[in-house]
């Protein structure tokens, strides 16, 4: 009986989690903004001891997060940059970082979407929102490690202030960065999550998110993700996570050339 209770009490956390995070992807974007997603987060505030902080573009840029700034600043609605931290005092646990891509519209910027492109670009926060659930069901688990989620929260939008092809702009540590496609957002926006992720010394980052369609053309709609990675292990315990749960990935080469 005590193996069914546990079995149920695993199985509800991940449950709540994984319906978090759906009914954050299916919200529409004039709903789910950087603020929504931001309050969706900070609504789980102390939850199993989970330490949510939700930080504005002034925050941002104190940090010089100039990757992450130029992506917002062709939209009204304001930046968020969310920290969430379960057993943020064990420095003693090894640390993982979740870092999720929260774009909430991606119209392209100037490098404009196609009219047919830009419909389900609600859905460009799936992985924020993935963090966020995920991170709802570790707190809800009270997991052994010391587990960080990071979410950039941004809108990309093109008007008169907007970041422009051609561009140079700046990241957190420092490394210049010109811009060709106005439609790279999330890898901007990510950029600087990565590196902020660095003050945590992990002992591993996931970085999920929707970032290219060139996904689907390599591995079809629907079928698999994309699993780039640096460490064998790492690959391995996700790709054993991937069937367990019947998410697929595929790992993809990490070539000297790319």
């Amino acid at each position: 009986t005590s193996a069914l209770e546990e079995g149920a009490r695993q199985a509800r956390a991940v449950v709540a989690g994984t319906y978090l995070a759906r009914d954050l992807v299916n919200a529409p974007a004039n709903v789910a903004t950087p603020a929504f997603l931001a309050n969706a987060a900070a609504a789980l505030e102390g939850r199993g001891g989970l330490r949510v902080a939700v930080h504005d573009a002034a925050w941002a840029a104190q940090h010089r997060m100039g990757a992450f700034l130029a992506v917002a600043r062709g939209s009204a609605n304001e930046p968020r940059f969310v920290v969430m931290e379960h057993n943020a005092d064990r420095d003693d646990l090894p640390a993982v970082v979740l870092v999720g891509k929260g774009v909430t519209f991606d119209t392209g910027g100037f490098s404009l979407k196609t009219r047919d492109g830009m419909v389900p670009m609600k859905a460009d926060m799936a992985g924020a929102a993935a963090v966020i659930g995920a991170m709802a069901t570790v707190a809800e688990l009270g997991l052994e490690l010391r587990v960080v989620g990071l979410c950039p929260c941004v809108e990309n939008m093109a008007d008169g202030r907007a970041y422009r092809p051609s561009d140079v702009i700046v990241a957190g540590d420092g490394t210049s960065i010109e811009v060709l496609s106005t439609d790279a957002e999330g890898r901007l926006a990510l950029a600087d999550a990565l590196v902020h992720a660095k003050r945590y010394a992990p002992a591993a980052v996931v970085d999920i998110a929707t970032l290219t369609g060139a996904s689907m053309v390599a591995l079809g709609a629907g079928v698999s993700s994309s699993l780039f990675a640096n460490d064998d292990g790492l690959a391995g315990e996700l790709a054993r996570a991937a069937e367990e749960t019947g998410e697929r990935v595929w790992r993809m080469p990490l070539f000297e050339e790319y």
